[in-house]
């Protein structure tokens, strides 16, 4: 098998993989750039078609690259992808395309990186591969006899097809909340499954709020219990008495939600109202499925057309990385995120969940992970002038 070298591989050319590269240029430190596809922004290019940035694209663009003023303050999915191709245009990122990494291994100071058809080597490695690598679908007794459509959100585009028809949507994230959302403006009648207590808060609209939420960020990390306690009376004046709506509240704020759990709230853009005036139906847990619907956990039996999963996604990574480095969770989520992890030059980039956004967290991450690879590669330049 033919062998490449190079001094860092970049793995995944979405968001983080393209800001990590355009940060290494800037550094002048040479590197390599593998996607399993043959184009950039993948995941960016198969959500469905309402999505939007939850956070204002003056605080959510890469390093080096602002987004284009004349595009609206919470960036549409198309601007996001339009935006990472001209990112790579700008900074003459090139990725290997078609590359699909099967394994990652360490032989002494080098890390070794195999695909189906060549193998890199390197000292650096950057997996930025992002959290959405891989749908999660659970199963229910009785699906298979289901006469309806079930589908995971990541194939859900629009409501086009579900005109008049009554939809369950699974789960309480902002996918499975925003495609309730589409559904009703396409004239389908969603209905939501929420198994787990909640936390809801509003998406950043601008002026004071979202700057008290940028002086929080900080905070919110080292002191997620204290930033939470300052925000309850905002939130309940907000959203109120969620319970009263067939919600259940988590015993913890969303900071600690974030920064303990890994799990994010849901940034609310019009689902609670919808759900407060009756619109939206939230039912608990599914218990089963019957041929012509679903039977929930309190025992109650409701007839539905289609099924969408909004039951989330994992990141795999140990598909592709040795357990025994124990560098992840039994999700296969990495245990850290814009450092250097436990195994000397491996870093994981994307992987924070951040309540002021994951571009904007991208961006700082991929500027410490290359000015660590910078000055330890000028660390090692400097030792080997000196001898």
């Amino acid at each position: 098998m033919d062998e490449k070298q190079t001094n860092t591989i970049i793995v995944g050319a979405s968001a983080a993989g393209l800001a990590c590269a355009a940060c290494l240029n800037k550094s002048g430190i040479p590197y390599l750039l593998l996607e399993q596809y043959s184009y950039v922004a993948h995941a960016w290019r198969n959500h469905y078609d309402r999505l939007h940035l939850n956070t204002e694209k003056g605080s959510s663009s890469l390093p080096y690259l602002s987004f284009p003023a004349d595009s609206p303050n919470f960036v549409s999915r198309d601007e996001v992808v339009l935006y990472l191709e001209k990112y790579a245009r700008t900074f003459d990122i090139k990725p290997l395309f078609n590359q699909e990494v099967t394994s990652v291994r360490q032989t002494g100071r080098w890390w070794t990186v195999t695909t189906a058809k060549l193998q890199y080597k390197a000292e650096n490695i950057i997996i930025a591969t992002g959290n959405n690598r891989r749908p999660c679908t659970p199963y229910w007794e009785g699906m298979e006899d289901f006469t309806g459509s079930i589908i995971h959100s990541s194939s859900y585009k629009n409501g086009k097809s579900y005109i008049g028809k009554k939809v369950l949507v699974v789960g309480f994230g902002n996918s499975s909340c925003e495609i309730s959302i589409c559904l009703h403006e396409h004239g389908a009648f969603p209905v939501l499954s929420v198994k787990d207590p909640v936390n809801v808060i509003p998406r950043g609209n601008g002026g004071p709020l979202t700057a008290l939420a940028n002086c929080f960020a900080w905070v919110a990390k080292k002191a997620p219990v204290l930033v939470d306690s300052l925000t309850a009376p905002f939130l309940r004046w907000r959203f109120g008495d969620i319970t009263k709506v067939g919600l259940r509240k988590l015993p913890y704020g969303p900071n600690v939600q974030i920064v303990k759990h890994k799990r994010v709230p849901l940034l609310d853009i019009g689902t609670m109202k919808l759900i407060n005036d009756g619109v939206i139906p939230v039912f608990p847990g599914i218990a089963r499925f019957t041929r012509d619907g679903v039977q929930f956990t309190n025992g109650h039996e409701v007839k539905f057309d289609a099924v969408i999963l909004g039951t989330g996604y994992s990141p795999a990574l140990n598909d592709i990385l040795p357990r025994e480095l124990k560098l992840t969770n039994e999700t296969g989520s990495p245990l850290n995120s814009g450092t250097m992890s436990a195994c000397e030059n491996l870093y994981f980039c994307g992987f924070y969940t951040s309540p002021l956004g994951m571009l904007r967290e991208i961006g700082r991450e991929a500027r410490k992970i290359s000015n660590a690879i910078f000055k330890k590669e000028v660390a090692r330049r400097s030792g080997i002038l000196n001898h």
